[in-house]
């Protein structure tokens, strides 16, 4: 990757401004998840034992540009981040304001507080770059969006550089994308086709196999012809499904369907479960997770992989007792050989709930971003990097 990298820089005595993604999870004013900060830690803690002094930017959930509210304040992020890093992260609501000495820690206030941030304003992204001597930016969570603080300031500033979780991210895709070890093997759930036509299309012609589940296999299933019930499904995506499998058949890459499937009468907690096979699914039933069956047609697949990239559930995993087949194959990926990168919310939080997260290749802490750079796109904030590099 053709871009400048903090851990080659000399910080000493120099103000380095970091862009991180700080976009934890909140319940009634609590942070419920502080895997983000902990995941930003070594990067300030390289500045800081550089000699730097540090202003940490991040935004928080969708204020109205423009408008503090309180509700989106990083208060309990500065909070936090000064227990993990054992000293006084003070809060800056006004940029103007952010000032750090060497070895201080700095935290400005939700950068979407700021009018122009989302519009990558000039001005604004010129004021945000200027804080310092050296812009790092490490927020790969939010690499996808050209905004001030993630694209225009890396562009303004007098040095700009990816921190190491930005270089490690990158790296972890490029096994999977530039030169995998094969055979390669995606695995993508979630909901909808639609959401992911883009990711299918773009991965289909790098992969050794594709597995589809969740609401995606149902389109796929329809597609073959089977019924679904109430499934959730795209009808109008059907023939987009049919044009993918008949790829995948034209190039003798695997693409399994189900083979049987978990169905109830709805999606809730405490449900009657019933496996069938896919062509017997009851039409006032809907299908909810994979069927045992399945489970060890995708084991065995994903058994013969080197390098495996997994993206999204493959049931209704949240809601009891419709995670099994998720959980098998996160146990199998887990006890796997391959080389496994882990992306996406859902299916990060389902590795993690099961305690697995430290037995995958990589865990990634970008959902959109690691989507988009799955479906072969350029992330702004990375093409802002490459040019300044």
């Amino acid at each position: 990757m053709p871009v400048k990298k903090l851990a080659d820089l000399d910080c000493g005595g120099k103000i380095v401004v970091i862009r991180e993604d700080l976009n934890v999870p909140m319940k009634e004013g609590r942070i419920t998840n502080d895997k983000r900060i902990r995941a930003a830690l070594p990067t300030i803690g390289m500045a800081l034992d550089k000699g730097a002094g540090v202003i940490v930017l991040s935004h928080l959930g969708r204020p109205t540009e423009g408008q503090y509210e309180e509700q989106f304040s990083l208060k309990p992020v500065a909070a936090r981040l000064g227990e993990l890093l054992g000293r006084d992260v003070p809060l800056v609501r006004d940029p103007a304001e952010a000032k750090a000495t060497p070895g201080q820690c700095v935290l400005l206030e939700n950068v979407r507080f700021l009018k122009g941030e989302k519009k990558n304003d000039p001005a604004l992204a010129a004021q945000l770059a200027g804080l310092g001597d050296i812009y790092v930016m490490d927020a790969f969570g939010a690499a996808h969006r050209a905004h001030a603080s993630t694209e225009g300031a890396v562009r303004q500033a007098k040095v700009a550089c990816a921190g190491p979780l930005m270089v490690a991210e990158l790296a972890a895709f490029a096994k999977v994308l530039d030169n995998p070890a094969r055979p390669l093997a995606a695995v993508i759930g979630g909901s909808k086709v639609s959401t992911k036509l883009g990711l299918l299309d773009n991965l289909l012609a790098k992969v050794d196999s594709l597995v589809v589940g969740g609401g995606i296999a149902n389109t796929f299933l329809a597609a073959a012809g089977y019924g679904v019930g109430t499934s959730l499904c795209e009808p109008d995506l059907i023939p987009e499904a049919k044009k993918i499998m008949e790829t995948a058949r034209v190039a003798g890459k695997d693409l399994p369907l189900p083979v049987d499937v978990v169905t109830a009468r709805e999606l809730a907690p405490g449900q009657k479960a019933t496996v069938h096979a896919v062509g017997d699914v009851p039409a006032d039933e809907m299908i909810l997770d994979i069927g045992p069956k399945t489970v060890a047609l995708y084991e065995a697949l994903l058994a013969k992989a080197a390098t495996v990239v997994w993206n999204g559930p493959v049931g209704a995993f949240e809601t009891e007792p419709f995670g099994a087949g998720t959980k098998a194959l996160a146990e199998a990926l887990a006890a796997s050989k391959a080389f496994v990168v882990v992306g996406g919310g859902d299916s990060v939080a389902a590795v993690e709930g099961y305690g697995l997260a430290d037995k995958m290749g990589y865990i990634s802490t970008g959902g959109g971003a690691s989507l988009e750079l799955l479906e072969g796109k350029v992330l702004p904030s990375v093409a802002a990097l490459e040019d300044r590099g």
